[in-house]
């Protein structure tokens, strides 16, 4: 009867982790160098909040009593399965809710793309108390709803197929760790509800070419067993597009680059070896035709084996 308890209980939750996720709640992401091993399964649930007032129209820093407050949330659904004990693969879809505080733009709601990520643990080296490992992974994404790209900035995205390629080199020196990464993204065109549009000159079309992106991820703390604590900078650049016109809506094809910092906070609790919380804030410090956001986040996740005779992950020792 007790076995039986036990079983109802992890069952209970990784049931109620797996209808309220979204990929930034995995356990380990495609920028980290965290990995679960074979066999092993992640779900969980994740909700962050993001608000802005002030933007930047190109260069120039301003705000815009039309908008006033632009609030965006995000919670959804996915798992993280360990195919081998080097690869992982990761599948999630959020809902997204968007809301400004002043005019009259209503707000979109819906669920936004479809995303799968693949990530690949190629090579470790040990000396001691270092370790040293470098990660590639793989992100493909794809609309799964209908919704407006050409609504910026109350838009869920930009309606495109997105491919990214990455790789990560994870450093640990006892309980310290720093990892960096970097990668490309390339999207496809987006098709918009109009036949014409302006960027720098007029175009008869309803397709617009959305540039490539480029970002580069470092984050640096202390990681063990039962906690992790790092802070985090992320620096995101579009490889074209054009900036917004003078009072004019963002566009869909508009350079969009922003550095942001920022900390999250780990723990796993004892009493129910698996179960994780996670909490965090990032601040964009400097970007081009986005918003000077602040988004503060959370999540709950669930880690296990699908054998009994499987040992509790220990991140350290992956």
């Amino acid at each position: 009867m007790k076995s039986f308890y036990k079983h109802f209980y992890k069952c209970t939750a990784v049931f109620s982790c797996i209808l309220l996720w979204c990929h930034s709640a995995s356990a380990q992401m495609e920028n980290d160098g965290i990995m679960i091993p074979k066999n092993y399964i992640c779900a969980g649930v994740s909700y962050s909040t993001s608000n802005w007032t002030n933007y930047w129209e190109g260069t120039f820093k301003r705000d815009n009593g039309n908008i006033g407050t632009l609030n965006t949330q995000v919670i959804g659904i996915g798992a993280t399965y360990g195919i081998t004990n080097n690869v992982i693969a990761t599948l999630s879809v959020p809902y997204i809710t968007t809301h400004a505080s002043a005019g009259t733009l209503h707000g979109e709601k819906g669920i936004q793309d479809l995303s799968l990520n693949v990530k690949w643990k190629a090579y470790q080296f040990k000396s001691g108390s270092n370790k040293l490992t470098f990660f590639a992974s793989i992100t493909g994404s794809i609309p799964v709803n209908n919704y407006q790209a050409d609504f910026l900035p109350l838009a869920l995205g930009s309606h495109s197929k997105n491919f990214t390629s990455r790789l990560v080199v994870d450093y640990i020196h006892g309980k310290a760790f720093f990892t960096g990464s970097g990668a490309y993204t390339t999207r496809s065109n987006t098709t918009i509800d109009r036949n014409s549009y302006y960027t720098t000159h007029l175009i008869y079309s309803d397709q617009v070419e959305l540039p490539n992106m480029s970002d580069y991820n470092f984050r640096a703390g202390y990681r063990s067993k039962y906690f992790i604590a790092e802070a985090v900078g992320d620096i995101s650049t579009s490889l074209g597009g054009f900036d917004i016109r003078k009072n004019d809506m963002p566009f869909p094809a508009n350079r969009m680059n922003m550095t942001s910092v920022g900390v999250n906070f780990r723990f796993r609790l004892k009493s129910f070896y698996g179960l994780e919380l996670t909490a965090g804030d990032q601040y964009v410090t400097n970007g081009r035709n986005v918003g000077q956001s602040n988004v503060i986040h959370s999540s709950l996740t669930y880690i296990f084996g699908l054998s009994k005779k499987q040992p509790q992950v220990n991140y350290n020792k992956n």
